[in-house]
């Protein structure tokens, strides 16, 4: 008799064992399946965070037109488009081409290298007063452009770069 109360002990307590057991199983699971306070408010500060970001970036772009740096933000009028034209066919088309796609003797303007974030205004500018020594093609030195000034060099560029957007090179330094 005493075997047979050690077995229902015995079978009693294992059975309370192996219910502890579900029970703890369970709430085990349901508390890896509940967020953590810290990761809810890691996920609260870092979407926080995003929406800041994102709303600052929109501001940005509507403050400033979504113009890419270095891009000319004002209109530039067909007058001085036309200007800009006649000084290039007289004072550079000879080495960089009437279509602005280069010669024997200098390289063309309608290409990534000459985009605004490449080769800058200024950089035009200095050429045209100081001439350069080639860098990116072997045409040789190009020597000062004679009689240009600042403003005649400003309308060529003006010219130059309303070329390019029309062939569509941007200041986005992955266009080919």
């Amino acid at each position: 008799m005493a075997r047979k109360a050690a077995r229902k002990t015995g079978s009693a307590r294992s059975g309370r064992a192996s219910g502890n057991n579900r029970r703890a199983k369970a709430r085990r699971a349901r508390a890896s399946r509940a967020p953590q306070p810290s990761n809810r408010r890691s996920r609260v500060i870092a979407g926080s965070l995003l929406a800041l970001v994102a709303a600052v970036a929109v501001v940005v772009i509507l403050l400033t037109g979504g113009d890419d740096e270095g891009q000319a933000t004002e209109p530039v009028d067909v007058a001085s488009l036309s200007a800009g034209e006649t000084l290039f066919r007289a004072n550079c088309a000879q080495c960089h081409g009437v279509d602005l796609n280069g010669t024997d003797s200098g390289p063309p303007f309608l290409i990534a290298t000459y985009a605004p974030n490449h080769h800058g205004d200024e950089a035009f500018q200095s050429a045209a007063a100081n001439g350069v020594t080639p860098h990116h093609w072997n045409f040789g030195p190009m020597p000062p452009v004679e009689g240009l000034s600042r403003d005649d060099v400003a309308q060529i560029i003006a010219y130059i770069r309303s070329r390019q957007v029309e062939a569509g090179i941007t200041n986005d330094p992955s266009h080919p």
